[in-house]
């Protein structure tokens, strides 16, 4: 494959950027097109890393049709480009998560059907329905939430929400546009003969992502850290025991790779992909580990009630993926804050401004 192209969308993003970058310094002879609007903040930052490593940049627009008039074909594309906080979708930027994660996609589609491009998609655990997660049967243990052992609902056990669980309520808007585009993926398949692979992750977290309160908690609760700022505790009583398991963007590289280059394993198949429970935190203990790497205590403050669209825990239970693929992650919670504080203390100065806002 010493002549593969590859579009990336949302390229300048978190993952985008990481993964043109990734996959450039491992097949140099590959052509990587990273195409983004720079839309968040932050983004812009991304260029000249791209540029210096040979990857080729495009200021374009998803939501644009005639800025996916491209010229060349590709032999991959992956779709990275989102609209990714559930909190957008519930006021005034709602049009443009529609547009950006369900327009944007069709018109991804069809660039795709029209160049025999074959499609990674990257979804999202957003797509099950909130009051399912909800009525999962969990525990109060001391620092966290633990899924029970006794569950009334399908695809739910000890090890995590498997691709069996239930699709059939409310999800919010950014959930509902990612499980539109999955349908829409499966059209294109049927009548314009795109194949496609989609996974469904959680959060995804390292260097390189500008976090915020409604997404990339990982990034903002080590950048609070690092320059001494208090971070809170939203809902469930305030005690921070909600959880979520956290996969570092290497171990998504080492996954979209693997789907590359061995596309007809996965073709057609929708996975769920996360860290899993051995990666799996709450945010009262992230607290804990991020004073333990930083050497820096924050308080922590209680907001008592819960906010529209949150869930008290998700883990990713990634056994079909692994028997597939043989793929599982890595790196642990621990690592994915280490290399994230790194990546903030070396470049203090020129991040501030984005992470300490």
């Amino acid at each position: 494959m010493t002549s593969t192209s590859i579009l990336i969308t949302g390229g300048c993003g978190f993952i985008g950027s990481n993964l043109s970058l990734l996959l450039k310094e491992k097949y140099p002879a590959y052509r990587l097109v990273a195409l983004d609007n720079l839309k968040r903040r932050g983004s812009e930052l991304n260029i000249p890393r791209l540029k210096e490593a040979g990857v080729e940049f495009i200021h374009g627009d998803i939501r644009n049709p005639e800025d996916l008039q491209l010229d060349y074909k590709f032999d991959f594309i992956i779709d990275a480009a989102a609209e990714p906080s559930v909190m957008a979708g519930t006021g005034p930027a709602l049009s443009y998560v529609i547009n950006t994660n369900l327009n944007g996609t069709i018109n991804t589609l069809e660039l795709a059907a029209r160049t025999g491009a074959k499609f990674i998609f990257l979804s999202t655990s957003r797509v099950y329905p909130i009051s399912c997660l909800e009525h999962i049967n969990y525990t109060e243990g001391e620092t966290r939430f633990e899924i029970s052992g006794n569950q009334s609902l399908a695809g739910i056990s000890t090890r995590g929400i498997s691709e069996a669980f239930p699709l059939d309520k409310a999800r919010s808007v950014y959930g509902t546009t990612k499980l539109a585009s999955e349908l829409i993926i499966e059209e294109f398949r049927e009548f314009f003969d795109v194949q496609y692979v989609i996974n469904r992750c959680g959060v995804i977290a390292g260097p390189y992502q500008m976090g915020k309160v409604d997404q990339g908690v990982i990034t903002l609760w080590v950048a609070r850290h690092f320059w001494k700022r208090d971070v809170a505790y939203f809902g469930y009583g305030g005690t921070g025991k909600q959880v979520r398991d956290a996969l570092h963007i290497l171990d998504l590289f080492d996954l979209v790779d693997y789907e590359l280059h061995h596309f007809d394993k996965v073709n057609g198949c929708t996975f769920n992909a996360g860290g899993g429970l051995a990666s799996s935190v709450s945010l009262q203990e992230l607290t804990g580990i991020c004073a333990g790497i930083t050497g820096n205590k924050v308080g922590a403050s209680a907001v008592m009630e819960n906010r529209k669209g949150d869930i008290p825990l998700y883990i990713t239970d990634n056994t079909k993926i692994t028997s597939h693929t043989g793929w599982q992650p890595m790196r642990s919670v621990n690592d994915i804050i280490t290399d994230t504080f790194n990546w903030i203390r070396k470049n203090e100065q020129q991040l501030k401004p984005i992470l300490n806002a």
